[in-house]
């Protein structure tokens, strides 16, 4: 069994994708440049926005979250895992996590990609404002 959410946000000149365990999307509309977590603001959707059941979906521990980030020409995957422990409540933000841990604005622990590990040339589209567009599928078992 799978369900799909799709937001877009877009890049901001100080995105730097240097956080060491997290990348994170918003709604807000600005970004400093401490925010080296945040890849994408202006997002037409934060964690209370996704639909009932695609929550419930992700909040089993069994769940596996593909996401897919489009920026241009350039796309990357990210795995991630659901959690019994997610209430995705938090009403402007979104962050996958390389860890375990979950509050309400975790949609992804245990991620193969954090800020860090992204390519560079997808941030820098990013650093340019570029449109991206996050794809993200749960699938479970039925």
């Amino acid at each position: 069994m799978k369900i799909q959410e799709t937001l877009r946000c877009r890049g901001h000149p100080n995105v730097s994708g240097r956080h060491p365990t997290t990348f994170e999307v918003t709604k807000e509309d600005h970004l400093s440049s401490r925010g080296d977590c945040i890849i994408g603001i202006e997002a037409d959707k934060g964690a209370a926005d996704l639909s009932p059941l695609f929550v419930n979906m992700l909040a089993r521990d069994d769940a596996v979250l593909v996401t897919r980030l489009y920026c241009r020409d350039r796309t990357v995957t990210v795995t991630s895992r659901g959690s019994s422990a997610m209430t995705l409540d938090h009403p402007t933000d979104l962050v996958w996590r390389r860890s375990n841990f979950v509050c309400g604005r975790t949609v992804g622990i245990g991620s193969n990609y954090i800020a860090k590990d992204l390519p560079r040339a997808f941030i820098s589209l990013l650093k340019n404002g570029e449109k991206l567009v996050v794809e993200m599928t749960v699938f479970v078992e039925d």
